[in-house]
């Protein structure tokens, strides 16, 4: 189905801000990102920089000319009607804040955005035009390419209507052991699992707080299988500024991340295996065992990396359950980014727009 821009513009986005732009120069950046003291990323950095994973981000593309991506991002492809790029460009933000929070580099002097995985290579796949969406085939299509491109993760930081060519195509990538990570959804759009997030096999990450307790903007349900900080998350952003937002799409990039680090390490270890090491060393929050909130946890970079986890007789399915009897539908809302994230600036660039996804 052929989805006009009239359509597109009547999707609603499953994002939220809540706060006021804030200017930020780069050396104030690395101190923001609480997310990393929280998970213990500069101890897991110490086993694994996630040297040798290519992490597919499917997304509105990656703004390569960034100082902290520019070494990180490989050419990679665009779908759609705009067809045609490499994916190194994104006029929204979304897809290039995700990439730093997987594998930013950084700047001199522990300036800049530092990403979970540093040394991995992020390969963009846009398949979202704008904060409106973009039409859940394209979806479907950049997934199959990621595949064929011999990725290890593919990060999916939004949610789409439940069409069987996403369908597919996830399920593809999971039989060619890819670890596929997706965003649990926001409450500001449902209050159930985003799809393709509660496709079994999938990694589906919940969002926390700073405190470590459930975060107000994640959906809960039974396909939650982790979760990561999601609240007031800083990252790189397009045209040279940082942004710092809420949104299961942050939590998601993370949890990426740290899939890269554990493939890094475990070069041999089945897609399979990798979710379950990561399920068995989370750190259990909530109600004892695996809950809808936090799922079997959250992730735990240096126990994924360090704990001897003895392998399944048998591959584990990631989710639990579709956890819904809908059937895929054909429905006209398309799909859409699920974080939000205001310009902080960049070096006396400071941005003063307020964006609303």
């Amino acid at each position: 189905m052929k989805l006009t821009a009239r359509v597109v513009a009547l999707v609603l986005s499953i994002a939220v801000m809540l706060a006021s732009p804030v200017g930020a120069a780069a050396d104030e950046i690395r101190d923001r990102q609480w997310h990393l003291a929280a998970l213990d990323i500069p101890a897991a950095q110490r086993l694994s920089q996630g040297e040798g994973v290519l992490v597919a981000v499917a997304d509105t593309g990656v703004d390569a000319r960034r100082g902290e991506l520019a070494a990180a991002v490989v050419a990679g492809k665009e779908f759609g009607e705009q067809a045609g790029g490499d994916g190194r460009t994104d006029t929204d933000g979304h897809g290039t804040a995700m990439a730093g929070l997987i594998a930013g580099r950084g700047l001199a002097s522990n300036a800049g955005v530092l990403g979970v995985a540093p040394k991995a290579k992020i390969l963009p796949v846009r398949t979202i035009r704008s904060e409106f969406g973009g039409s859940p085939v394209n979806l479907g299509a950049g997934i199959d390419w990621a595949v064929s491109q011999k990725v290890k993760v593919i990060c999916i930081a939004a949610g789409t209507s439940e069409y069987p060519e996403v369908r597919r195509a996830v399920e593809a990538a999971i039989a060619a052991d890819v670890v596929v990570v997706a965003a649990a959804g926001n409450t500001t759009n449902t209050r159930q699992v985003a799809f393709p997030a509660n496709v079994p096999g999938v990694v589906a990450v919940a969002g926390t707080d700073k405190s470590g307790n459930h975060a107000a903007i994640s959906t809960t349900g039974p396909e939650v299988l982790l979760a990561a900080p999601a609240v007031a998350i800083v990252s790189t952003g397009a045209f040279d500024g940082y942004v710092s937002g809420e949104g299961t799409s942050n939590s998601t990039a993370i949890v990426a991340g740290v899939v890269a680090l554990v493939r890094s390490k475990f070069p041999q270890l089945p897609a399979a295996e990798v979710v379950r090491r990561l399920t068995a060393t989370a750190v259990d929050r909530g109600k004892p065992g695996r809950d809808d909130e936090f799922g079997y946890g959250i992730v735990n970079p240096v126990g994924a990396l360090t704990a001897s986890v003895p392998a399944a007789s048998s591959s584990a399915s990631a989710s639990p359950s579709p956890g819904s009897s809908r059937r895929p539908g054909r429905s006209p809302v398309v799909w859409v980014v699920v974080g939000a994230g205001l310009v902080l600036g960049c070096a006396g660039l400071v941005a003063s727009r307020r964006r609303r996804r």
